[in-house]
């Protein structure tokens, strides 16, 4: 096992491993490597962790010494300097006649050398416009050639999705993108739709590949005769993250029905043709293919009821109630009481105040809502 720690030089770029030498360093540090270069400055991104060796593919090199404030501003100087020396290196580019771009100036460390990264359609003879620079910038000049991923990758930049480039955020490596993984994702083949920023294919284009590809094993090919519970025809469609497919049945070829892949039984995958001697089975086998029973549809809210009732069962429906047997509201129940007893009920009907309040669960009217009787002698009502 051997302690490393994991540094970037710049953001989104490759993480290298470098010996600690027993110095404890933590996420966000500034630390001083030593490099192919020479001595840099660069971030930790992972702090001492223990690794087996397998897994180194270079001799590590020593990290010289944790970042220091004065090497903070070192950095910032150099930052500086790059935007005089582009300015330089356009106008030496456009005094000689080059054809080509330059994209980005990066000072080193210490600031003796100065690497200019440029893109071009072919190949350009710089030897002149090196002489050049290296008597106005006095200090050590190379010229880098790189693509337009790179490019975008030092640039940055938002892409069609309104988000930052991956390439420029945690892309480590360019993966390979072809044309196929577009076909495969059923994407429009229109290259503004299928390109980044930089013109090429878009990197997320690798993300979802596996996904697809695992699911183009499950899914029938275009054109292959299969059975399906209402008669045997012709895959004219496919969908592949639904996993369902349109057929072209033989009996009605004017309206093709879709089907799930479990409901499909391949009799001949792909375009050719059809195979001998084939005889259609009866409906009867075929039904048998069909996910749900003949007639029913099963539906998300189907579902989600049937899923409800069988965890809460629920009490049988009762027959509704006519609307001359509905209890009364309040209104109605105070207009009754007018021309009944106490209770609201007909005299005939109406119980004795005491044996109602005997009764379990009922309770005592409060005397002071007691309605009075009128007297009938004419005098005061007596309470």
């Amino acid at each position: 096992m051997v302690e490393i720690i994991s540094v970037r030089f710049q953001n989104g770029g490759k993480e290298y491993y470098f010996n600690p030498k027993g110095i404890q360093f933590q996420v966000g540090d500034g630390v001083i490597v030593e490099t192919t270069k020479g001595t840099e400055y660069a971030h930790c991104v992972q702090g001492n962790t223990m690794i087996d060796e397998i897994e180194l593919t270079a001799p590590l090199r020593p990290v010289v010494r944790l970042a220091t404030l004065e090497d903070a501003k070192t950095v910032e100087k150099n930052r500086d300097r790059e935007k005089r020396a582009m300015s330089i290196c356009q106008q030496k580019i456009a005094e000689h006649g080059l054809d080509m771009k330059l994209v980005s100036a990066e000072y080193g460390f210490d600031g003796s050398k100065i690497l200019f990264y440029f893109t071009s359609e072919g190949r350009v003879d710089f030897r002149a416009l090196v002489k050049d620079l290296a008597g106005t910038l006095h200090a050590r000049i190379e010229l880098r050639q790189i693509g337009v991923r790179d490019e975008a990758k030092l640039l940055g930049g938002l892409g069609i999705c309104g988000k930052p480039f991956c390439c420029a955020q945690f892309l480590d490596e360019f993966q390979p993108v072809s044309i196929k993984m577009a076909k495969t994702q059923n994407l429009s083949l229109n290259p503004t739709k299928i390109s980044g920023t930089c013109g090429r294919l878009m990197c997320c284009l690798k993300y979802e590949q596996e996904a697809y590809e695992d699911l183009v094993k499950h899914a029938p090919k275009q054109e292959s005769f299969v059975e399906t519970p209402d008669g045997a025809g012709t895959v004219c469609g496919i969908n592949l993250l639904r996993q369902t497919a349109q057929v072209r049945l033989e009996s009605d070829p004017e309206t093709p029905r879709t089907y799930h892949n479990c409901e499909l039984c391949v009799v001949r995958s792909g375009k050719g043709r059809r195979p001998e001697g084939y005889v259609e089975p009866p409906l009867e086998e075929l039904a048998k293919l069909r996910r749900v029973e003949e007639g029913e549809t099963v539906t998300e809210e189907a579902s989600l009821a049937a899923a409800i009732e069988a965890a809460f069962p629920s009490r049988e429906r009762r027959e509704p109630v006519p609307e001359e047997e509905r209890r009364p509201n309040r209104r109605n129940r105070s207009r009754r009481s007018r021309g009944s007893g106490e209770s609201g009920q007909p005299p005939e009907t109406a119980a004795p105040q005491e044996e109602r309040a005997e009764g379990a669960g009922v309770r005592r009217p409060n005397s002071r809502r007691r309605r009075r009787r009128p007297n009938k002698g004419g005098g005061k009502a007596q309470s």
